[in-house]
């Protein structure tokens, strides 16, 4: 099975949610148990949250959200054209933060590592950032989580 979508939104806080919403419902054409489902809507969270928080500092941009199936797979591209990362190695470092006046806690980019099999940054400074995660989905018989619908 191969499929894909593109989803953009609006750099606010409140599309954080719906943004994980899609991405939970375009994982559920693999099944996932409900401890993929939830690693996978978190890893999105914090990925949509950075680009929202960091991405534009204070100004108004795009979020855009795109994902992919390939057979078990499923991978998702979290990207903005925003101010970008001067050190990808020093923000991908637990605790780090690059607002540390906003109380975050700099374990974004850690906890998109837990939960996904694969994350690779990019980013160039002025000109945005890209987050692509991946997860292979288990192959397992009726699943007992939420359905499509709830997800």
């Amino acid at each position: 099975m191969e499929n894909i979508i593109k989803f953009e939104f609006v750099n606010k806080s409140c599309n954080e949610n719906l943004a994980r919403i899609v991405a939970a419902a375009f994982a559920s054409q693999l099944d996932p148990t409900c401890e993929e489902r939830s690693e996978i809507k978190t890893a999105i969270s914090e990925a949509v949250t950075n680009a929202i928080i960091h991405g534009y500092e204070d100004s108004i941009g795009m979020v855009r959200l795109d994902g992919r199936i390939v057979g078990n797979t499923v991978e998702f591209i979290v990207s903005d054209k925003g101010c970008g990362i001067a050190d990808i190695h020093q923000a991908m470092e637990p605790l780090y933060t690059g607002k540390p006046e906003l109380e975050r806690s700099g374990l974004g980019f850690t906890i998109m590592e837990s939960f996904m099999d694969k994350i690779e940054v990019k980013s160039k400074p002025g000109m945005g950032t890209s987050v692509k995660m991946k997860k292979v989905i288990s192959v397992h018989k009726n699943s007992q989580c939420m359905s499509q619908a709830e997800a």
